[in-house]
């Protein structure tokens, strides 16, 4: 009592207005009694403050309130099909990832082994989704170090495919055939860049590319080999000989210069006579200075003619295949004796047969190789009903 009656002692106070001096005096109860109310004032303010925060944060979240059961069974429901969804979420991953890995082993076996059609495989393997993957890390990590290794070998393949594709071009070069006769272009791609929204995203697209350039690169070599079917390459009798060649030569009945649409091969009366390539009859018909003559078409605008048979084995419209025999060796038409007149016809123009008999050994094996990827293996129109 004493320390307050220290603290709370008579106080005057002097206030001057400019005019008059006024003075007055606080006494100590009353000034208890004001410092009292300021207290309590304060301590209500404190206590309202308080209470704001607390509900402020109760209903933030931050402070968890006390749960019903009913309201905590939800949780844990909600717990479980968040669980479930993530579950689901690396099974899908999964699927999509063993299903591309699929998919490209089978593009890679048929490339390298050569036994295929690129029209039975796909390239619209499943897209795999970057937040899945993040999740089901664990469970992919195997799958991928299969896919870096596919990447690795499609390259490999691809490059063989393009060695391939370039030494068959380079024999059908020398035929004076373009390539791109059988080989059509590629589709043409666009648009306008955008960049992949992270490093993994862009890996994968590499991949991605490695594969489709692998498949395009395989797609134009067969292509290619599968029109090469309709070179005539095979031997059309079983020893070959020439009595006279393709060009200008000395006409054998005139003795004056003339152009020769073929080369002669001699033989004796009923020598076999057989299909160069797959394709169907045009012709089988007496045809003037050819005597009796077979007219095959190869398709890609190739024919191959056959003269002065003795005898015609094969009917108009009718399909064909390499090796087949289709005639016999004879003397009809403007003949001096018993031989084959054999010409190839490119676009209805005669051109020399010797370069298509002396490249037959690669064409035929990639013709056998063609042949074992398609079902229909013959060239020419639709044969008529």
């Amino acid at each position: 009592m004493s320390r307050l009656k220290t603290h709370f002692t008579t106080r005057d106070f002097i206030f001057h207005d400019g005019r008059d001096l006024r003075r007055f005096s606080v006494g100590g109860r009353t000034q208890a009694l004001m410092a009292g109310v300021a207290g309590i004032t304060l301590c209500f303010s404190a206590y309202g403050v308080a209470q704001a925060a607390v509900g402020a944060v109760a209903m933030s979240g931050i402070v968890d309130a006390p749960l019903s059961p009913e309201a905590k069974v939800a949780q844990m429901q909600a717990k479980v099909a968040a669980m479930q969804a993530d579950v689901e979420t690396i099974k899908q991953a999964a699927k999509a990832h063993a299903t591309r890995v699929e998919q490209r082993q089978a593009l890679i076996s048929a490339v390298i082994s050569g036994k295929g059609d690129p029209r039975s495989l796909t390239l619209a393997a499943p897209t795999v989704n970057s937040h899945a993957d993040k999740i089901a890390a664990d469970v992919l990590a195997p799958l991928k170090k299969v896919e870096q290794r596919q990447v690795a070998m499609a390259v490999k393949a691809r490059q063989a495919a393009e060695q391939r594709y370039a030494l068959t071009v380079a024999h059908v070069r020398k035929l004076g055939i373009a390539p791109e006769r059988f080989a059509p272009r590629m589709a043409a791609m666009g648009g306008p860049f955008e960049a992949a929204d992270s490093a993994e995203a862009e890996a994968d697209l590499r991949a991605d590319m490695q594969f489709r350039s692998l498949f395009m690169t395989w797609k134009k070599l067969d292509s290619l080999e599968q029109g090469v079917i309709a070179i005539p390459s095979a031997q059309p009798v079983e020893r070959l000989a020439f009595t006279s060649n393709y060009g200008v030569r000395a006409d054998p009945f005139r003795g004056t210069a003339a152009m020769h649409a073929g080369v002669d091969i001699p033989g004796p009366m009923g020598t076999p006579i057989y299909a160069t390539a797959d394709g169907i009859i045009d012709r089988a018909e007496r045809a003037g200075g050819y005597g009796n003559m077979v007219e095959i078409n190869h398709g890609k605008g190739i024919q191959t003619r056959y003269g002065h048979l003795s005898k015609i084995l094969v009917a108009p419209f009718t399909r064909v295949h390499r090796g087949q025999l289709i005639a016999l060796m004879g003397s009809t038409g403007r003949s001096t004796g018993p031989h084959l007149h054999y010409e190839v016809r490119i676009d209805g123009h005669a051109v020399n047969p010797i370069p298509f008999l002396q490249t037959a050994d690669y064409l035929l094996a990639v013709q056998d190789r063609a042949l074992k990827t398609t079902q229909v293996s013959v060239g020419g129109p639709a044969a008529a009903d």
